[in-house]
């Protein structure tokens, strides 16, 4: 299976599990990624979903055999059919989506990954966007994403230069939100999904949603939009069990609902 996919904690592990081609994207990967993520988006029991690599690396982007073949995959359907569908369904996902990159993450596997609510990444971890190595141009997300994360003149060298950025790098600059000790990765993944998990589902939605608006809205739409979510909110059991727990003075248990 090109990827693999289980359920443990409320938290859904999606796999890219080509590890002999470094995850690179096929089309039945892709099919199969779109799959499992819309599979999390109707699973009520699946409140937080981490997205990995089998073997050394996390993603390395498009697998240029297919995409060179002459009788295979046009680079149009491969854009419309795979990236824009994977990167949208990350995005609209009312759950939280965590990238755990244990190794490098290139072309449009970086792109997944930063597009992600979390990247972790391991110590010894490699981002790089590629593209401009073989005559293409940024996608999956990119050139909307890595600007509004790491500002234009830095965005433009990472596309431009194809430069490779490690984890800790990549922390700095504010492209991902972690980076630990190779051998504490899962761990430190699994501890901050099962977290997310415990937590009220519905609002952490709907905080996605209101970012998600956020990168093109004015501020009285943003305002109005906020405004709209709340009340949403407040009208959860999330919200009433919230603030009976603040008041009764214990930890709140959340339902996701």
């Amino acid at each position: 299976m090109s990827v693999l996919f289980n359920i443990k904690e409320n938290v859904a592990y999606i796999q890219f599990n080509r590890p002999k081609a470094f995850n690179s994207f096929n089309r039945k990967q892709a099919l199969s990624l779109i799959d499992r993520l819309q599979d999390c988006a109707d699973n009520e029991s699946i409140r937080t979903i981490v997205i990995r690599g089998s073997g050394k690396a996390f993603c390395a982007g498009q697998d240029l055999v297919e995409a060179t073949d002459d009788n295979g995959i046009t680079f149009e359907r491969i854009l419309t059919e795979h990236y824009n569908p994977i990167i949208r369904t990350i995005r609209n996902l009312p759950k939280p989506v965590i990238a755990m990159v244990n190794g490098v993450a290139a072309g449009a596997g970086a792109n997944i990954a930063f597009c992600c609510d979390f990247t972790i990444a391991a110590s010894s971890a490699i981002f790089t966007q590629a593209f401009s190595k073989i005559g293409l141009v940024p996608d999956s997300g990119g050139t909307l994403i890595i600007p509004r994360l790491v500002g234009l003149q830095r965005a433009t060298a990472m596309m431009m230069l194809s430069n490779k950025i490690t984890a800790s790098e990549a922390v700095d600059m504010g492209l991902i939100y972690q980076s630990v000790a190779d051998d504490a990765l899962e761990h430190t993944v699994h501890q901050l999904a099962t977290k997310l998990a415990k937590m009220p589902t519905k609002a952490l939605g709907m905080t996605k949603q209101l970012i998600n608006a956020g990168l093109s809205n004015t501020l009285d739409q943003q305002l109005d939009m906020e405004g709209s979510f709340q009340v949403e909110a407040s009208e959860t059991a999330d919200y009433k069990e919230g603030v009976a727990a603040f008041l009764e003075k214990r930890p709140p248990v959340f339902t996701g609902k």
